[in-house]
Formats: C-alpha cells, sequence, structure tokens
C-alpha cells in the first residue's frame, strides 16, 4: 500500500504540475490526492511500527494531529494576506511603493529583490511575498512583466528567510530545537544567503530591457480620499504587528497564528472605529468583511491538500526512510545529504523534511558537526530553505505568489528552477568557502 500511496502522490503532483494543459485548477488535484493518500492509508493495514494505527479512534488522532498542524499554518496564511490586504486597501504600502518607483526595469528588478530578502528576514517570507506582491501590482501593471518580478520575490523571500531564525518555519524549528543559535544563523548564513538571490538576480536583469511607464502611488488612484493619519496608522498597526509575530511567540509560546490573529483583530477594531459613520454595505469603507472578500480561497485549499498529503508520507515513515537512504549513499557527506534535501524540499514540503532529519540526528553535545550551531544544522537551514525556491510550489511563499499571480507551474520551471538552482548552488560554495577560510 505504500507503493499506492507514493504512486498517487506522484501522479498528483505531475497533473498540478500540467494545469495548464489539463484546465484543471490545481486546487482540486490537491484535495484530491490527499484524500486518496489518507483513504489508502486508513485500509492499508499498516502496523503500529510502520505508522499504522489501532482502531477508529487511532485514525481519528492522526488525522487531527496532522490537520491541527496545517491548520496553523492556513490560518497564519489567510490572517496575513487579510492583514496586508487591509493595508494595502488603505494606502499604507505608499509609502514603500514610493520608495521603489524607478523608470529603470533593471534597477527596479534589484530593489525589489534586496528589499524583500530584507523584509524576509524580520517579518518571514510568507508573510513579505504577499506585501512585495500588492507593492508590485502597483508598480509593474503589466502583467506578463510582472511575473520575473514575483519569482525574484520568491527567490529572495526564500534566501532572506534563511538567514534569520524567524524568517522561515524551518529556521524556526531548529532555533527552538537549540540546533542553532540566532548568532550562528545570522553570521554563518549571511554571505550564502545574498549570494542564493544575487545571481539570480544578475541573471534575470538581462531578460529586462528598457524603462516602465509612469507609477502614481495607489491611494491617488482611488475615489475615496485617505488622510495620511489613516494611511500612516494601518501600516504601523499592519507592518509593525507582523514583525512583532516571532516575539508575540517567543514571549508567549503560543503558535504564530495566534499573534497573526490578534494583530487581525485590532486592526479590524481600528477600522471599524475609522468607518463607523458609513452604511455596513458601503464599498468606499473598506471594512474588513470587504476585504476577506478578495482572500484567495482556492491558494488556501490548495495549500491544504498539498500539506495534508505531505502528511501521509510522513506518517508512514516515507520521508525519514529517505533520509537514511541519503545518508548511506552518500557516505556521511553533509553537502550531500543536506543539498539533496534541499533539491527534494522544491517537490515536498520543507517543514517534515526538516522535522525528519531532527529526529534522525540528534544534537552532539560535544559539538562537532551535529553539535549547536554545526555545519549539518546551517546547511540544513539553508537548503530546506532556498531549496524550495526551484519549483514554484517547493515553498510558502512560492505556493502564495502562484496564486497571487496566477503562475503556472511549467512556467516558472521553464524559466526561473534553472536560474534558482544557480543561486541555490552559489550559496553552498560560498559557504563552503566561509567554511574552509573563515569558520
Amino acid at each position: 500500500m505504500t507503493t499506492a500511496i507514493i504512486i498517487v502522490f506522484i501522479l498528483g503532483y505531475a497533473l498540478i504540475a500540467l494545469e495548464g494543459i489539463t484546465k484543471v485548477n490545481k486546487a482540486a488535484i490537491a484535495l484530491l490526492m490527499s484524500t486518496i493518500c489518507w483513504a489508502l492509508y486508513a485500509v492499508g493495514g499498516f502496523s503500529v511500527a510502520d505508522g499504522g494505527f489501532e482502531g477508529h479512534e487511532g485514525l481519528s488522532a492522526i488525522i487531527e494531529h496532522y490537520l491541527g498542524d496545517t491548520g496553523t499554518t492556513l490560518f497564519f496564511l489567510m490572517g496575513a494576506m487579510t492583514i496586508v490586504e487591509i493595508v494595502d486597501q488603505h494606502g499604507g504600502f505608499d509609502f514603500v511603493t514610493n520608495k521603489l518607483i524607478t523608470k529603470s526595469k533593471k534597477k527596479l528588478l534589484w530593489k525589489v529583490a534586496f528589499v524583500t530578502a530584507f523584509l524576509s528576514a524580520l517579518l518571514d517570507n510568507l508573510t513579505t511575498s504577499i506585501v512585495m506582491v500588492m507593492i508590485l501590482r502597483t508598480l509593474v501593471p503589466d502583467k506578463a512583466e510582472r511575473l520575473l518580478y514575483a519569482a525574484i520575490v520568491i527567490i529572495a523571500a526564500n534566501a532572506g528567510g534563511a538567514l534569520s531564525p524567524i524568517g522561515d518555519v524551518t529556521t524556526i524549528m531548529l532555533w527552538n530545537g537549540k540546533q542553532l543559535t540566532a548568532t550562528g544563523v545570522t553570521s554563518q548564513l549571511l554571505l550564502p544567503s545574498i549570494m542564493a538571490f544575487v545571481v539570480p538576480t544578475f541573471i534575470m536583469s538581462f531578460f529586462l530591457k528598457g524603462e516602465l511607464e509612469p507609477t502614481r502611488t495607489k491611494y491617488k488612484l482611488r475615489n475615496v480620499p485617505i488622510t495620511a493619519f489613516r494611511r500612516h496608522l494601518i501600516f504601523v498597526l499592519g507592518v509593525g504587528g507582523l514583525c512583532c509575530v516571532p516575539l508575540f511567540h517567543l514571549v508567549t509560546e503560543l503558535p504564530p497564528f495566534c499573534g497573526i490573529l490578534l494583530v487581525l483583530g485590532i486592526m479590524w477594531t481600528v477600522t471599524e472605529v475609522f468607518h463607523r459613520d458609513k452604511a455596513e454595505d458601503d464599498p468606499s469603507a473598506k471594512r474588513v468583511t470587504f476585504v476577506l472578500s478578495r482572500i484567495d480561497l482556492s491558494t488556501i485549499l490548495f495549500f491544504l491538500g498539498i500539506l495534508m498529503a505531505v502528511s501521509v508520507l510522513n506518517q508512514v515513515h516515507i520521508l525519514s526512510h529517505l533520509g537514511t537512504w541519503l545518508n548511506e549513499v552518500s557516505d556521511g557527506n553533509h553537502y550531500l545529504i543536506t543539498g539533496a534535501i534541499g533539491i527534494l524540499s522544491a517537490i515536498v514540503d520543507n517543514v517534515p523534511l526538516v522535522a525528519g532529519s531532527m529526529g534522525m540526528y540528534p544534537i552532539d553535545a560535544a559539538g562537532g558537526d551535529f553539535g549547536v550551531d554545526g555545519i549539518f544544522w546551517q546547511l540544513l537551514a539553508y537548503c530546506a530553505g532556498v531549496g524550495g525556491s526551484m519549483l514554484i510550489i517547493g515553498s510558502a511563499a512560492g505556493v502564495v505568489v502562484m496564486g497571487l499571480e496566477k503562475i503556472s507551474f511549467m512556467w516558472y520551471m521553464k524559466r526561473i528552477s534553472l536560474i534558482a538552482f544557480i543561486g541555490y548552488i552559489a550559496g553552498m560554495l560560498t559557504y563552503w568557502l566561509e567554511r574552509l577560510l573563515f569558520f
């Protein structure tokens, strides 16, 4: 039955990749794939040792466990998308947009890359991707041109997330698990992460020629006047609140989505006060109920299907067996192991891959490659984070940009995957040189 689960996953993945040909929404395929995989698991007769269950209650407990983990990601995503949309509807990103405005297409590409990486390290790659796509819609009205900028957002967001302990789910996992320290991540992964997006940006800059059309800020295009005070307050509450989510998580030890919901609740209350003199159904009020109608629910459902399908692979130990096999064939070479995990993270979610690796290799109290801030853990943080850029569905940032901009899997693979892979290798080489010369 394990073979059947793998076949269903591969077929589902292939249909998602061929969405442009089949014309079937990827969310529908993801939901079918996850449901069939779980059905095969339920009737598969797996032993407890092989990830099986005992009785109906055991099966329900397993599904609820994974659904709980998936739900935290989905609520985080929905909350972040809503917060960013609220800020955008009230003109909060106009300040950032004005700073990015330039006539040169190449100059804009470099600005977008560095701003995305910087914000990703401060916020997280998922939230940053949503913010930057909203800004790009103002700066680059032409959809065909905007796709290249959206692609560099994915690459730079994942690279920026890897250089900070709060920039990516996997770095947060390794940080909380004591495999990494904040100082170790920032100091030793800074240059590799920069190379991971600078090299692709340099290559992609040759694809852009000429100048952009003059851009006006979005609040000037709206029919409803938005005061500077409201615009700035909404921006501070939204972006400032998102910046404080990691701190909220560390202080309270509650899941990050709780911090997101707190920020959303505050912003919802403030905007209701702003528009209390307008009718409930007045579209000019930009109430949160209006903003919620603009959230792309199909992206949320796609995320649900993908994460739940991968959870089946994790439950029947396919991912952990794969990790063991990698360790054997690579003869313990950390660069080969983590490099392969990075490539694999472009295909399946990097969270269970990192979780599996953390379970396979305990922290070595004596130090060395598996000690705190050891080579293996730092490479794992870099590879699992940056490797997801090689396919558009290989990272949370890629999935959300795919949904927002309707980028097809094949378009990204044909035009961007090789460029992202070159940046990925460039970062690994930079890390190897760092270890050789300085550490």
